[in-house]
């Protein structure tokens, strides 16, 4: 896992990780516990770390794409569309990122 520090696409990977579960753990435990347990403290601790996640995500692929000279309409639209998607990230990790 510490090879992936060494380069732009294994930190592109890392944070595609860590915005995966900060969406799961937003969308599947934080905000049901604000409606059904009428606690939104969870809500509130997670919505700014995962927008922290999301925004650093999306600016490391737009950088990354630019650097690695991906086209828009082959690469760069399919990762930036995955971190709106539960699990998405995870799934754009396996298929494309893990392969360049």
């Amino acid at each position: 896992m510490i090879h992936l520090f060494k380069t732009k696409i294994g930190r592109l990977r890392i944070l595609a990780i860590l915005e995966g579960i900060s969406l799961l753990i937003l969308v599947f435990i934080a905000v049901p516990m604000k409606y059904w347990m009428g606690n939104p403290a969870f809500v509130k601790m997670m919505g700014p770390i995962h927008g922290s996640l999301f925004l650093l995500f999306l600016f490391n692929t737009l950088s990354v794409g630019v650097e690695q000279h991906w086209k828009f309409k082959e690469i760069t639209w399919k990762v930036l569309l995955a971190c709106f998607v539960p699990f998405g990230t995870f799934y754009i990790d396996m298929k494309i990122l893990s392969k360049l």
